[in-house]
Order: C-alpha cells, then sequence, then structure tokens
C-alpha cells in the first residue's frame, strides 16, 4: 500500500528514503522546545527536514551560521536529525526588510498598539524602496554570502541548501518591489539576476552539493502572491537558475500578502483544495525535468501517493500535517492509517499560536 511514498529517491543528487520531506517552517519556541519538535518529526520517519530562515550572514535577530553559538546551535540540529535516519537541509535566506525602517514600529509592537497583522502590511510597504535603492556592491555582498553560508552548513552537518526563492530573491524577481532601472532590474532575466547569483555562488565552492531553490510562484486573475516569479515568467527562470546550479525545486505560492494565503485554512476562497498549490509543480515542468517537491494542504495518504506515482510531483512536503502527527509517515509505512490525526487547516494553533506570540503548535497536541 501506498509504494511511492515509501519508495526511496534520488532528490537532486541526494538520496532520500521515502517522499515526505518536512516544510521550513516558522515556530517562535524556544532552542529546547524547537529542538524537540525537530526530533519528534524526523522520529516520525519524513525522509528529511528543512530548517527555515537560515540567515546567509551574521544576525542579531537570527540564529547565524557565522556566529560560534550559532554554529553549535546548527550542530546540534543535525546530529538530532541525523540520528533518526533522517536527512536535513537548510533554507538559506536573505531578508528583504529594512531593519532602520522596522525600528520606527517597535514602540508601538512593544505596547500592542500594532499587531502582528497590522505590522506585516507596514513592512511590505518598506520593502520596494529598500530593494531599489540597495547598492550593487552590498548585493555582491549578500549573494557572495550565499556560498559562505553553504559552506558553514555543510561543516555544520547539513546535507543539502535549498535557496529561499522568496524573501530577497522574491523581491529582486518581483516588479511588485524591484524598480530597479540597472542590471537587477526591469527585463525578467534581469530580475533573476539576483537568485542566480546567489545559487552561482553555492555551486563555485560546493561543485558536488545537492541545491534545492524554493521557487516562490505569483499569480494574477486572481491575485495572489506579491514576491517570487509571476506564472507567466517561469519560462525565464527556472531554465537560469538550473544553469546556475539549481538540482531541485520546491514549489509553492509566493508570499509578502496575507499569511492565510501563503498557509491557507480549510475554508479559503481559492486554496481550500487537497494540493491546493500543485498546480504551479505543473508550470514549473514544464521548462525542467528536475526532482519536483509540492505543497499545499497534503494529508491524504492515497491523494499524496497517487501525485507522486503519477510523476507529477517527485517528492511531498508537509509543514501543518507533520505538526498535527509527525508519525504521519511511519503510520502510512505501517499501515495505520486509522491512527494518523490528520490535520484539519483550522490554523488555531499552528499560525494562530504563532501570530499571537505562543509558538506554532497544533490542536491535537495535550496540555
Amino acid at each position: 500500500m501506498y509504494e511511492t511514498i515509501n519508495s526511496s529517491v534520488n532528490y537532486g543528487g541526494l538520496e532520500l528514503k521515502n517522499r515526505i520531506i518536512f516544510a521550513p517552517t516558522t515556530f517562535g519556541l524556544s532552542d529546547e522546545e524547537y529542538f524537540e519538535k525537530i526530533r519528534r518529526i524526523a522520529a516520525g520517519g519524513c525522509a528529511m527536514v528543512i530548517i527555515g530562515d537560515v540567515p546567509v550572514g551574521k544576525s542579531m535577530i537570527e540564529k547565524s551560521l557565522f556566529d560560534k553559538k550559532g554554529f553549535a546551535y546548527y550542530q546540534k540540529l543535525t546530529e538530532i536529525v541525523h540520528s533518526y535516519d533522517c536527512r536535513i537541509c537548510a533554507q538559506l535566506h536573505q531578508s528583504d526588510s529594512n531593519m532602520l525602517a522596522m525600528l520606527k514600529y517597535v514602540p508601538g509592537v512593544l505596547t500592542k498598539k500594532i499587531s502582528m497583522q497590522e505590522l506585516r502590511p507596514l513592512l511590505n510597504a518598506e520593502v520596494a524602496p529598500y530593494i531599489s535603492k540597495l547598492s550593487v556592491k552590498k548585493i555582491k555582498k549578500i549573494t557572495d554570502g550565499f556560498g559562505k553560508a553553504a559552506e558553514l552548513a555543510v561543516k555544520a552537518g547539513f546535507d543539502m541548501v535549498q535557496v529561499h526563492g522568496d524573501r530577497m530573491c522574491g523581491s529582486f524577481s518581483s516588479t511588485v518591489f524591484n524598480k530597479r532601472t540597472d542590471e537587477y532590474g526591469g527585463s525578467a532575466e534581469n530580475r533573476a539576476r539576483f537568485a542566480v547569483e546567489a545559487v552561482k555562488a553555492i555551486r563555485s565552492r560546493l561543485p558536488e552539493l545537492p541545491i534545492d531553490y524554493k521557487l516562490a510562484v505569483r499569480q494574477e486573475e486572481p491575485h495572489y502572491g506579491n514576491a517570487g516569479v509571476l506564472e507567466s515568467e517561469l519560462g525565464v527562470f527556472v531554465p537560469m537558475l538550473v544553469d546556475a546550479g539549481v538540482t531541485s525545486f520546491h514549489v509553492a505560492l509566493a508570499n509578502h500578502s496575507s499569511l492565510e494565503d501563503t498557509i491557507p485554512p480549510a475554508n479559503h476562497p481559492y486554496f481550500k483544495g487537497q494540493g491546493c498549490f500543485l498546480k504551479y509543480c505543473d508550470e514549473v515542468r514544464q521548462f525542467t525535468d528536475k526532482p519536483i517537491t509540492g505543497v499545499g494542504g497534503l494529508n491524504d495518504p492515497a491523494f499524496v501517493d497517487d501525485q507522486l506515482a503519477s510523476g507529477r510531483i517527485t517528492c511531498a512536503a508537509m509543514s501543518r500535517q507533520l505538526l498535527a502527527d509527525p508519525e504521519w509517515p511511519n503510520k502510512v509505512a505501517a499501515g495505520q492509517l486509522k491512527e494518523i490525526h490528520r490535520c484539519v487547516r483550522c490554523n488555531r494553533k499552528c499560525l494562530g499560536g504563532l501570530q499571537q506570540h505562543q509558538g506554532t503548535h497544533c490542536i491535537y497536541e495535550k496540555g
């Protein structure tokens, strides 16, 4: 039963024991709570865990590979995950938030006059001027940082890196935010340049390392997503990224809009169905034969196995479902389908918990 889910696969040069991947997720938890979450997910049988938002430089607000304490933190994560015969991937990213501009909102956030929901559009409004005015010298330093971060990630024990195609990569890709008139703006080829240089910086240092790319896709009619790559421009971006060294793609909806769109609840007006973002995988497939991971409301083993068996996707990524039941892969492999806690996409304790500064949890959790 569900032979494809349970089958091994070569994912862009990395051997995976099955086809289930834990998608990059923001938790907002203490280190020990986070380590335990990741431990349970790895123990539950998935083939790979992607650690989200690993910065490509030194950071005052995020754990960084570039300092001793941060490196040790990531090293511990790789040890935890590897102890369960599970692979681990570092999602490398550069924030597109203007930190100086953010400071003016800090008092309002601390006094709770500005909610997290209200803060998001305020920060998004700062992205376009920040991206458009960034100096070429600074751009080169950031893209080079992807290569340096990848080297450190490998030293810390990561098996693969993923370039985060949202955040700064996504903002450079999008005409919504990128108003530049130099070689990094204007045409789709120019807007792809930042992401391409980030990938090349990794490939030049690590010729054999598998490089996944989180391809953030935005659409019109109806409009969803603001950063990332427009559907009609995938034919430009995908081949350029492959030529730069990308070995696989993780495809999802672009961000910088409502979080309820990129993490859609079951009653979402457009993305309420099972596999709600898989249509973007179909579009990417037209331009590459590289492995593709799909994501979006996946929780039903039969549906997931069908998508994998048909070749529509190579792997299935889950976040909320593996929060609801980390043992989903093991239970599917053992045929214990009735024992699975299926994510109902209520967003109450996962997205809701994060927005309320309580951390990312699930309604199924005890206590």
